[in-house]
């Protein structure tokens, strides 16, 4: 590999390396000019201001070049193929924007009279019917903000349960193939976590599964499809197993979108499921954006559900905050995010029934295509076709030198976010690929041709270019080992950080 050319500015041709705004600050210059306020009696009293705010100076300039060329450095489903998943990266039509900011929409407060808020309550009630009908449950808390939030509110259920009933129990069972914030949810929820094995198929080891159950099993965690990109195909005789000893059914439903349309969870015996609106239907979620997790309820545990909910009486809205019974309490201040509300409904009605569905399968047929074109060079983890990601171990980089790390770096001089590696951490070497519903043949065509040249250049030695990669960025290979031991969190003036470390 040729040396990337070193310039004089530390620039790639138009791509600037960008320092951050503090390091810009030139004291006393400003962006405006405005006149001296008027002299005036400080109502603050010992709480004012003694030292300079501490604000970089620049020119209006300086500032919006700052910010673009920071936005150009933000690689975004926008900008190209992310097969990083639909967690974050997926496409959201704009449609679902344009609706979100309308003025009767965007500018409602949620301490409005119930009165002036007819139409949104409207809007939640009809976003809960499309939730309970997609999944048939029959009731639904939308408030919970994001998914490992509507975890919590599923296990706070099944505790609100027990407690009703007087019993008391100690553990959760949750699978190797279970998003890494279920034995988490379990834990804070004050419920000792089993683990449960994966078979060599990647899904729940029945055996296992039914060796731990007892009637200490408060219930099961179960991810479908799971982080393996595989359906449950037990999840019928595990729902019935675990309701056999008392127990209830939690569903991580983050990857929805992979069945939407096409499976019921409430006929597959689930009795909590949080739906991430963000990943199944829509909102800009990339660089920690704004999540929703609502959870749909079965008969058995829709007493527990958290409040608030919208109800409908003589043609008007409704939005019940107390009822008296033993639910759960709110999960959330005031009535959850309302604006992903209005996205994902925006995103089911224009897709309608029949798009959902083809959602889902497009979603998976994309996944399937991109491991067919890959599997003869990298090996699927597991036997068989896959659900909305495809799932592939580091067994094909053997005896090259070359890593699943040095591959994914590689990808980025290539022009592609790297997709997600070392995970699920049952598969060595793991390299997680999901392309998403809406990305075209040509585009996974692309990626599977750079794919297959990346391990090519592997196995024919070429391990310096992996070694060294990314040279094509403006910031070389970072220390990710620092970077996640020792992170600096947040920019502090020379003088201060010196000052910090002494």
């Amino acid at each position: 590999m040729t040396e990337a050319k070193q310039t004089i500015s530390g620039a790639r041709g138009l791509d600037r390396d960008e320092p951050l705004i503090f390091e810009q600050d030139a004291r006393g210059r400003s962006g405006v000019d405005l006149p001296e306020g008027p002299k005036a009696a400080s109502r603050l009293g010992g709480l004012k201001r003694k030292g300079p705010i501490g604000l970089p100076g620049l020119s209006e300039p300086q500032v919006v070049r700052h910010f673009v060329r920071l936005s150009r450095m933000n690689y975004a489903i926008d900008y190209g193929f992310y097969p990083l998943g639909s967690c974050t990266m997926k496409h959201n039509p704009r449609l679902n924007e344009k609706v979100a900011r309308l003025g009767g929409l965007g500018d409602l407060h949620p301490m409005q009279p119930v009165s002036t808020v007819q139409g949104g309550l409207r809007l939640m009630h009809e976003l809960a019917h499309w939730l309970t009908t997609l999944t048939g449950m029959p009731a639904v808390a939308l408030s919970p903000g994001a998914g490992a939030h509507g975890e919590l509110c599923g296990l706070m259920a099944i505790r609100a349960a027990f407690d009703a009933k007087g019993e008391s129990r100690s553990r959760v069972l949750v699978p190797e193939s279970a998003h890494g914030t279920n034995p988490a949810t379990a834990a804070m929820c004050g419920y000792a976590v089993d683990a449960i094995p994966a078979d060599e198929s990647g899904r729940v080891d029945m055996k296992a599964f039914e060796e731990k159950l007892g009637d200490d099993v408060a219930g099961v965690m179960l991810t479908n499809p799971n982080t393996c990109g595989l359906f449950e195909t037990d999840i019928v005789e595990i729902a019935e197993k675990i309701h056999a000893v008392g127990g209830y059914f939690y569903c991580d439903g983050a990857n929805f979108n992979a069945i939407v349309g096409k499976v019921r969870p409430g006929d597959l015996g689930i009795d909590a499921m949080h739906i991430n609106l963000h990943k199944t239907f829509s909102t800009p979620h990339g660089g920690g954006g704004p999540g929703s997790g609502p959870v749909v309820f079965s008969e058995a545990l829709a007493p527990y559900a958290p409040l608030p909910m919208v109800v409908e009486k003589d043609g008007a809205f409704e939005l019940v905050e107390h009822d008296g019974g033993q639910r759960v309490g709110r999960m959330k201040g005031f009535h959850g995010q309302f604006g992903m509300f209005v996205r994902a409904l925006a995103y089911m009605m224009s897709h309608g029934r029949d798009g959902l569905k083809q959602v889902a399968e497009d979603a998976v047929l994309n996944a399937n295509y991109v491991l067919a074109g890959l599997k003869d060079v990298l090996p699927p983890a597991y036997a068989g076709h896959c659900m909305h990601e495809a799932l592939f171990s580091d067994k094909g980089l053997n005896g090259s030198g070359v890593d699943t790390m040095g591959l994914a770096k590689a990808l980025i001089d290539e022009g592609y976010h790297p997709m997600t590696v070392y995970f699920p951490l049952v598969v060595h070497g793991a390299m997680l690929i999901e392309p998403t519903e809406t990305e075209n043949r040509g585009t996974l065509d692309e990626f599977i041709r750079v794919m297959r040249g990346l391990v090519e250049k592997a196995k024919a030695g070429e391990t310096e270019m992996f070694e060294q990669a990314p040279v094509l960025t403006p910031r070389r290979r970072l220390d990710e080992t620092r970077a996640a031991r020792n992170p600096v969190l947040r920019w502090q003036p020379e003088e201060a950080a010196a000052e910090a470390a002494d």
